[in-house]
């Protein structure tokens, strides 16, 4: 995959680099979505892979929907069927795909995160930001509406009135006011971005895959479900998981006083 995504894999980390700098690495108009859903498909297959890490080449993260391909879609020969169906079949692909890949993604957001841009970020697990971040649910500059979920995810991130004052502004807000409204988790100097990003991985890496990977999927649906439902879901996970080589290691670790080696 060289036209947009880079994919690299170093042990059980994968780093996803968006790599059209040139044109801010935006999501449409390009070859962006099937690259990605490859690689998530890719990721999915291979159950090595413990963490993912989003990045972004050039000095912006993302700049969500190519304006070349607006103008076509606001022309007369497209119609608004044939809008609906490409919102459908391309970049709200992507927000499910992401957003239910198993392994934990970690976005490193080094510059704008623009529309989508600040959407694809949401649809990551945690957000890291570079000192030099930005960020926007801009569409409404546009004229258009989040249409690829930053309606959904927004709020469940930084809380209804904070993400209702994004989306009706379209207001650009820097790192540390993205970290005051939780909407990162963390804000380093530009050039440890990826080294932190890279050691967060580590540390999500080096525990029991299984637990990592339904802790997560109970996260996800605890985001939409009742707490009964949740807690017996829970039970269950929790009946797999004690059932796992990787539990018993961590219990006979934690009694003979030594590191865990999970498989």
């Amino acid at each position: 995959m060289t036209d947009f995504l880079l994919y690299e894999q170093d042990g059980p980390v994968v780093t996803l680099t968006m790599n059209q700098p040139e044109q801010r690495n935006p999501l449409t108009g390009n070859t962006a979505i099937p690259e990605f859903l490859a690689a998530i498909d890719r990721i999915h297959d291979d159950r090595s892979v413990r963490c993912v890490i989003l990045a972004a080449n050039g000095p912006s993260f993302c700049a969500g929907g190519n304006i070349h391909e607006m103008k076509r879609q606001a022309s007369p020969e497209v119609s608004e069927m044939d809008i609906r169906q490409d919102y459908r079949r391309g970049i709200q692909r992507l927000t499910l795909a992401l957003f239910n890949l198993e392994v934990p993604v970690i976005a490193a957001v080094n510059g704008h995160a623009i529309g989508a841009g600040l959407d694809l970020a949401c649809m990551c697990d945690i957000r890291i930001a570079s000192e030099k971040a930005k960020f926007a649910e801009s569409f409404i500059k546009l004229g258009i509406i989040p249409g690829d979920g930053g309606a959904w995810l927004l709020p469940r991130i930084v809380g209804m009135s904070r993400a209702a004052e994004l989306a009706y502004t379209g207001d650009m807000i820097d790192a540390r006011q993205a970290l005051d409204w939780n909407l990162v988790s963390r804000v380093v100097e530009a050039e440890q971005l990826l080294p932190a990003a890279r050691d967060m991985a580590g540390r999500i890496a080096q525990n029991a895959a299984h637990g990592v990977r339904l802790t997560k999927r109970l996260m996800r649906e605890a985001i939409h479900s009742r707490l009964d439902t949740v807690l017996e879901l829970s039970a269950v996970f929790q009946a797999i998981c004690h059932k796992t080589p990787d539990h018993t290691e961590a219990v006979d670790a934690f009694l003979e006083k030594r590191a865990p080696r999970f498989s």
